[in-house]
Formats: C-alpha cells, sequence, structure tokens
C-alpha cells in the first residue's frame, strides 16, 4: 500500500527580527510622516559625531584608530535608531487604540513601569456609556484612571475613592483621565503620569495596599444582624 503523506499543514514561519523591524518601521512612518527625520537624525548624529571625535582624538594619520572612532559612531547611530524607532512605535499603536474600550487597560499591562501593579480589567463599568475606571498601586500611592469623558468619569472616580480611603484612609489617591478632552493624558504618556506622583509607600506597602484593596472586589456573605464574628465560638462537645 502506497503511503499516505501526512496532511497537517505546517505552522506559519515567524518573520525574522528585520522583517518584524521592518515592518514597525513603516506602520510608524505610516502614521507620522515625519517620523522619518527623527530616524535620520537618530542615526547620522551619532555617526558624525564618531567621525569628528576621529579627526580631533586619533588624528588623520592614525587610520586605525580613525576608523575604531567611526564604527563607534555607526555603533551608537544604530542603538539611537531602535530607541527612537520604538517610542515612536509605541505612540504610533497606542494612537491607534485612542478611543476604544479597554485602550487603559492595554497600557496597563504593557507598559507598567517598575514598582506598579495594577490589572487590565477595569474595577468599574458604566452598562450605559462603557465608560470605565482602572486603578494601579505604585510609588505615588493609589491611581485612578477613568476612560471616557471627564463630566461622566469623575463621578465613578469619586465613588472609587470613598471606597479605597474607607479601608485605607492614610493612602494617597490621585486621579487621571483618558479621553476625548483637552485636558486629558495621552495613552502614550499615561506610564509617565504615574511616575510624576510624589513617592509614598515603599514595595512591600505597594503590595499590602493592592491585596487589600483586591479584597474590595470579592464577594463576602452578609454577617446575620446581631452576631459578632469577633466573639463567636464554637458550641462546646456533648
Amino acid at each position: 500500500m502506497a503511503r499516505t503523506k501526512n496532511s497537517t499543514p505546517k505552522p506559519a514561519k515567524e518573520p525574522g527580527r528585520l522583517k518584524q523591524m521592518y515592518r514597525v518601521f513603516k506602520m510608524t512612518r505610516r502614521y507620522d510622516p515625519n517620523a522619518i527625520w527623527w530616524f535620520l537624525l537618530a542615526f547620522i548624529a551619532p555617526v558624525a559625531a564618531g567621525v569628528v571625535a576621529g579627526f580631533l582624538i586619533s588624528g588623520v594619520g592614525n587610520v586605525f584608530g580613525f576608523v575604531l572612532w567611526v564604527i563607534a559612531g555607526v555603533l551608537g547611530g544604530m542603538l539611537i535608531f531602535l530607541i527612537v524607532l520604538g517610542r515612536l512605535a509605541e505612540r504610533a499603536a497606542y494612537a491607534q487604540i485612542q478611543g476604544q474600550a479597554g485602550a487603559v487597560g492595554a497600557v496597563l499591562k504593557s507598559s507598567l513601569r517598575r514598582g506598579w501593579t495594577a490589572s487590565e480589567m477595569p474595577i468599574a463599568v458604566s452598562p450605559k456609556t462603557q465608560d470605565a475606571v482602572y486603578r494601579a498601586v505604585g510609588n505615588g500611592g493609589v491611581v485612578l484612571i477613568g476612560e471616557g469623558p471627564k463630566s461622566r468619569t469623575l463621578k465613578m472616580l469619586e465613588e472609587e475613592r470613598r471606597r479605597v480611603t474607607r479601608i485605607l484612609p492614610n493612602v494617597s489617591v490621585h486621579f487621571l483621565h483618558v479621553g476625548p478632552d483637552d485636558d486629558a493624558v495621552p495613552l502614550h504618556k499615561l506610564a509617565g503620569r504615574m511616575a510624576r506622583f510624589k513617592r509614598s509607600l515603599n514595595r512591600s506597602e505597594i503590595y499590602a495596599v493592592s491585596n487589600r484593596l483586591a479584597s474590595l472586589g470579592k464577594n463576602q456573605l452578609p454577617i446575620p444582624k446581631g452576631v459578632d464574628p469577633m466573639r463567636a465560638r464554637a458550641p462546646r462537645a456533648r
């Protein structure tokens, strides 16, 4: 009998690193046509600095030293180019989801800086308008982020602040707004704005506050009236 060939399709090969970088470059340039000038400046400036340093330090006679300075300038230009590409690509990606529900959660999941804890899921959502409130805990205390127009999310933020201060009265609570308002925080600047708040918690306090706030979302069975759980005793065995 003839052998039957395996009809299972092979998994698609992932694009290489250079191809991925080229896709990111095209996406960024499509979003911001002026990005090409930042890319050129990021690469050419270190190369020019390497050439000038080679002339001034190594001199014309020392060809080996001059070449080393040029190579250092090229490597520096590539490094700075990648840094600028990453920053502008991140801004372009966030601009594409600006105004969509869950955009703040995507930022908290991918761009949250060290020392901060948060969930990509909102802690409160308006069923009518889909406005949402997100919560993050870090060095600056508790940050409540409203996703939607400020006129609609402010009331939701105030309600969440009352819940937080009821169990953590000594912890600072801050508001940030991400939405269509003029004074709203753009998505690509959200992580940076959170880091500006004055430091008020250390690492151990951050985790303690985060765990305490996590208990707010857990459903607890109601305690019968007239029963003090701290004084309840187990029945004696007969």
